[in-house]
């Protein structure tokens, strides 16, 4: 089914059945935290290993396209291996920012399921007071994702790009509660918003959660992308919808940085076929879910720096045969 529908950013259809000609990639833009995290789950404990919402996303997309990162971090920052590490992952880092005083700490404890993590302290440093430049090299590109953050700032670092073509955005329970008016405002002008099942519900006051997908796309943008953990994900637009089943992992080690690693390696693949389609949105989607059952499978990013294109593909491929009769 035909999906075609203008985009309040930019006036023109970002979503169609219409292939392009597939590119090498071009770049996508995240701006979100870069942070130090503190880690305990069954499997063990980790201290101070390197995190945030950007950082994940960045390392998740990088399989398939180059990044550009935008953050900011302290003068505590280990900036020899960290940024090494990002850069060998082709991450344009000329957006990081360095401030005067901590970087973003954060310390956090699952048990049971993981399904929820358990914030034992926090300390947002430099990020607290963060408000992001975009540099004019940047506003150009066409692929943006706006990491987890206050939706006034988040409007404000879109205002700063140019007609891009696919303008994604996540959110959490603490902004529907205390920013509610401004995320609305957000929600209007971007084409796509990632949120998990209790945020659906909380944002619209339904419980079901087809309803409230519905409802939620009646406010503006094009594309619903519902995170479901470890039952995977679904995907609800104006005329379609698309389910699709996490991959099965027999031990979870650390469920960190599992949503922001899906929605990279979905924005990743986008950007490298370059062509937001719903037929490949779909197939990003599972190349998303592929990417974040990796990164549960060990502590923060340990299990993705061993990880190689082929393997992602591999697994891609698995995934697809098993929703396949």
């Amino acid at each position: 089914m035909k999906v075609n529908t203008t985009s309040k950013v930019k006036n023109k259809p970002i979503l169609s059945n219409k292939a392009t000609d597939v590119s090498n990639g071009v770049n996508v833009l995240v701006v979100g935290s870069v942070a130090y995290d503190t880690i305990q789950t069954p499997s063990g404990k980790r201290d101070n290993i390197l995190g945030g919402s950007a950082v994940y996303f960045a390392y998740g997309a990088s399989f398939f396209s180059p990044v550009s990162l935008v953050s900011v971090v302290g003068r505590d920052f280990s900036f020899e291996e960290e940024l090494e590490l990002l850069k060998a992952r082709n991450v344009d880092l000329r957006g990081l920012v360095i401030k005067k005083g901590a970087t973003f700490k954060w310390a956090g404890r699952y048990v049971g399921d993981m399904c929820y993590a358990e914030t034992i302290s926090h300390s947002l440093g430099v990020f607290g007071k963060f408000q992001p430049i975009i540099p004019s090299y940047y506003r150009n590109i066409p692929y943006v994702f706006l990491a987890n953050g206050s939706p006034k700032l988040q409007k404000k670092i879109l205002d700063q790009i140019k007609k891009p073509k696919l303008v994604f955005a996540d959110t959490m329970n603490y902004w529907i509660e205390n920013e509610k008016r401004a995320l609305l405002h957000l929600i209007e002008q971007i084409d796509g918003l990632i949120v998990n099942n209790d945020e659906v519900r909380l944002l619209t006051g339904m419980y079901h959660t087809i309803t409230a997908a519905r409802e939620i796309l009646k406010w503006g943008p094009q594309i619903l992308i519902i995170k479901k953990g470890e039952h995977g994900a679904l995907l609800v637009t104006k005329d379609d919808f698309f389910a699709v089943p996490g991959y099965p992992i027999e031990v979870v080690r650390d469920p960190t940085g599992a949503g922001d690693s899906f929605a990279g390696g979905m924005m990743g693949y986008l950007a490298k076929i370059d062509s937001p389609s719903l037929p490949n949105l779909k197939k990003a989607i599972l190349h998303g879910n592929v990417v974040a059952s990796f990164t549960i499978e060990d502590f923060g990013l340990e299990k993705l720096k061993q990880l190689s294109p082929k393997q992602v593909e591999e697994r891609y491929k698995k995934l697809l045969g098993m929703m396949r009769l």
